[in-house]
């Protein structure tokens, strides 16, 4: 277990754990099933930032440096992802213009305009959440049901792009491993941290979670029969705002 969620620390994060060891695509693909224990320690950092930086700076300000902590303990992969998610689903026609603009590095008016969208949204319910009883289970579970929609698109979908396109250590081919293992013992994981920081309206968050993956997966496979790295870091980014959206409409 301590070699698992210790390679899926080094996936998820820039952070110096499990990042000296070589994995592979299945042993990324094997600590999926702790993924949501990678974003708990996200969260954690981020709860932290937030008591922290509360009675010094105004909420905005406070909620600002939170998301740039996020965007920096994630190397902005997830960002990423959603940039060429909307660049590709927003100008491509066919399924290979999809996949070939999802391959360029280069940001377009979608990804921008997505990008801009997401942080602000960020930004704007953290803010909203900082002088809330909900901070505390809203930061620790939207990365938390973020990450474990990553495993459900992953087990439940298929991969888009073919075999020979994916070197073994691209961020899309552990996608190809994660299997029912993955997704039972991370579904478990992801219940019982729900159940003791976020109780019913925990519940709520993962249920819509749920309904949100089981959506966007639907998407991925009509347009480009799958799910690649980007839709998936597409997909975490969706659900941890979608959390958050909750958290506060309730707080």
């Amino acid at each position: 277990m301590i070699a698992q969620l210790a390679a899926a620390i080094g996936f998820l994060t820039c952070l110096p754990i499990g990042r000296s060891s070589a994995f592979g695509a299945k042993d990324v693909a094997r600590s999926a099933r702790w993924f949501p224990l990678a974003g708990a320690l996200l969260g954690g950092i981020y709860i932290a930032a937030l008591r922290l930086l509360t009675p010094v700076f105004p909420s905005l300000v406070t909620a600002t440096i939170v998301v740039a902590i996020d965007a920096s303990l994630t190397g902005a992969m997830h960002l990423d992802g959603l940039a060429d998610t909307a660049d590709g689903f927003g100008g491509g026609h066919t399924r290979e213009d999809v996949l070939r603009i999802m391959r360029d590095h280069a940001i377009g008016s979608y990804g921008a305009v997505a990008l801009v969208l997401v942080i602000a949204l960020k930004i704007g319910t953290i803010a909203a959440l900082s002088d809330s009883r909900r901070a505390v289970s809203g930061l620790l579970l939207a990365p938390v049901l973020g990450r474990w929609s990553a495993v459900l698109l992953s087990a439940t979908g298929t991969y888009a792009r073919p075999p020979e396109n994916d070197g073994p250590q691209s961020v899309g081919s552990p996608t190809r491993f994660i299997g029912r293992s993955e997704l039972i013992i991370a579904t478990v994981t992801a219940v019982a941290l729900v159940s003791a920081f976020g109780r019913w309206l925990g519940v709520a968050g993962l249920l819509l979670v749920a309904v949100a993956s089981i959506w966007w997966g639907w998407c991925c496979r009509r347009r480009i029969g799958g799910v690649t790295g980007d839709t998936l870091g597409a997909g975490i980014e969706i659900s941890e705002c979608l959390v958050l959206l909750l958290f506060t409409a309730l707080r």
